[in-house]
Parts: structure tokens; sequence; C-alpha cells
């Protein structure tokens, strides 16, 4: 029987459903048919967790999908259903491409983050941009979030991330929160987080966490579940192992695409 110290490789499918001539899904479960990936319960649905690629990632909730992050171009996200909602952490070109938020239809749905991607938008894109700097919160495709802290401390590394640009975003779905790191260390306010049911955290040099960063602030907050991504050139099984029991890591495959 699998234990808290397995990294699960869960990268699950949607079964197909054959529907009655005449019948048509409902819409909240056509808008999370075609994202495949795990499913997290929650007091009001599931969530849905699809990787894209990287830092990019889709989660679907009821009739609400929300792109993070999305970059890679439009043809990246053939067969996937449009996101209702783009919530970006910061401006670097692996988080914020806008050929690929044109394509997602960013002219209509707007989109939601920091002033540094604000500023680089053009300026009919940013009259229907939201703004959230750090420690601002409001709610997103019909869910509550609030934007917290991500940046570099090590000195070589300030460079990179430095503290108040970017955004991580802690999302509460139903009675469970999701902790989308975005590109950042083990800062105090990661280590102080409470209640996390499910946690994004980044490990790649020069620019985010070691393996051993990222697995000393999972002994701080105690996710239950955790996800490794931004990880290219890391080694997620190693940070499996350095978490032990302190919380279940989840691989998925984010550089199939």
């Amino acid at each position: 029987m699998p234990t808290r110290r397995d990294a699960l490789l869960t990268l699950s499918g949607f079964a197909a459903c054959t529907l009655l001539p005449g019948f048509a899904m409902p819409d909240a479960l056509a808008a999370t048919a075609a994202l495949r990936g795990d499913t997290i319960p929650t007091a009001a649905g599931d969530v849905v967790i699809h990787p894209v690629n990287h830092a990019s990632l889709f989660l679907g909730f009821k009739d609400q999908v929300i792109a993070i992050d999305p970059v890679g171009g439009g043809a990246r996200y053939a067969g996937l259903p449009k996101p209702t909602a783009i919530l970006l952490t910061h401006a670097h070109p692996d988080h914020f491409d806008l050929p690929t938020l044109e394509a997602l239809g960013v002219a209509e749905l707007g989109l939601t983050g920091p002033k540094v991607v604000l500023d680089g938008l053009p300026d009919g894109l940013r009259a229907k941009a939201r703004l959230a700097a750090n420690g601002d919160s409001g709610e997103i495709a019909g869910v509550a979030f609030t934007a917290v802290p991500a940046y570099n401390t090590t000195p070589d590394r300030l460079k990179y991330h430095p503290k108040g640009v970017g955004n991580g975003y802690v999302i509460s779905f139903g009675d469970k929160k999701i902790y989308i790191a975005g590109d950042t260390e083990d800062i105090p306010e990661m280590r102080a987080l409470t209640g996390i049911e499910v946690a994004f955290l980044p490990m790649n040099l020069p620019y985010t966490m070691t393996e051993e960063q990222a697995a000393s602030a999972v002994e701080a907050f105690r996710p239950r579940i955790v996800y490794p991504y931004h990880y290219k050139g890391s080694d997620p099984k190693k940070f499996a192992a350095l978490v032990g029991d302190a919380a279940q890591v989840r691989l998925l495959d984010w550089y199939a695409s």
C-alpha cells in the first residue's frame, strides 16, 4: 500500500464518457472533461490539475478553468478548454508570453497579475487587466485568492526575483487551499503558510530553490500534497526523498510538450 513517503507518478487521464443521443454534457463537466491530471476533492466539488509545461498549468473547477502562467504559443493548448480566467505570477518569458495570452482570449477575459505584468501589456489589454500586488485578495473565476510574496533571498540570486515584484497565489476551492509558489526561494512568508492542501513548488538554479531548500520549506509549512514544478535541471525524485513523510509528493511530467 502506498505511504506518504511514496512519490506518485500520476498523469491520470479522464475516462471517456459515452452520452446518449440528445443528451448534452453538463457545463460543469464540459469545462473540465478535456483536462487530464490529478483530481483534488473539496467540499464544493473536485479541482482538476492539468500540467501543461514547466510553470504553466490549468486548474479546472466546476465550469471554470484558470490558466496560470500560460506560455509556449497557442498550439500547445489545442484541445484544451478555453480558460475562463488567466492568472500570472511575474513577467519572465517562461511565465508571460503575449502571443500565448492572445491565443487564449486575453482580449475578452483580461488577466490578473502584478504591476510588472501589467506594465508589459499593450494599452488596450492593460485597461482590462486587474492588478494584484503582494497581500491583495480578490476573486477569480468564482473563487477567492490572495497574492503572496515570491522572491529570492540568496545574495547571488537577488537580481532574478526582487522582493515585492512577483506573486505567488493561495487559491481557495471550497474548503481546500492551493498554493502556487511562483518563482521564489523558501522565504519566511512561505514557511508561515498554514492549512495548505496542495502546493506547487519550483526548484531550479540559479532562479529559485535547490531541492534541499524546497524540502525544508515543506517541513515548515506542511502542505498535504506537493507538486514539484518549474524544475528543469533539478531532480524531483531527490526532492521527494528529502521530504519523506512531511507531505505526499506527486511527480507529474511537466516537460512532455
